[in-house]
């Protein structure tokens, strides 16, 4: 599994609906010079995806609309395009869409253009692979070095918990 593409409108910097280049399933690059909206497209994904944020007030979504020239934004959508091929999400197709579309008094999700509940998102999410607890699929901006900081043990048990080594492991 991995994000083929993802498409944003009406989020942040993004006006208007921005499909991104598809992803290739080993290495991407996001660049662009500064402003250009490289950490609205990681926030946008982890907007999706993480628990950061749910149960937002109508002037916390309304800080993620576009704000710019011309007519205001009523409602803004982040769409995840995962390749499926490997089946990890359990659908039987190789290609889902998961859209999170939020508005001054919406919030809502849909998995393959039907309307879902959060806690739907939630399970489909863990059954894939995303965890809840350990939300290290994205490292924000700032993380790598304060990571790089940590003493050597702290950052093996870190790197423990993101793997998934954890919960009652034992080492020799």
């Amino acid at each position: 599994m991995h994000i083929k593409q993802i498409e944003l409108s009406g989020f942040k910097s993004y006006k208007d609906a921005a499909p991104s280049e598809p992803f290739s399933p080993r290495i991407n690059v996001v660049v662009g010079a500064n402003g250009s909206g490289k950490s609205n497209f990681f926030h946008a994904i982890r907007f999706v995806l993480n628990d950061a944020f749910v149960n937002m007030r109508a002037d916390e979504r309304q800080q993620l609309l576009h704000e710019g020239a011309g007519a205001a934004v009523p409602q803004a959508y982040v769409e995840i395009v995962f390749d499926n091929s490997d089946g990890r999400f359990p659908v039987d197709r190789e290609e889902v869409r998961l859209r999170r579309t939020i508005g001054r008094n919406k919030d809502e999700y849909h998995l393959d253009r039907k309307h879902i509940n959060k806690s739907e998102v939630t399970n489909l999410l863990e059954s894939a692979g995303f965890s809840r607890s350990n939300p290290y699929y994205i490292v924000q901006q700032g993380k790598i070095m304060s990571m790089s900081a940590m003493k050597d043990n702290d950052r093996l048990e870190l790197l423990k918990e993101i793997g998934g080594t954890k919960a009652g492991a034992r080492g020799p």
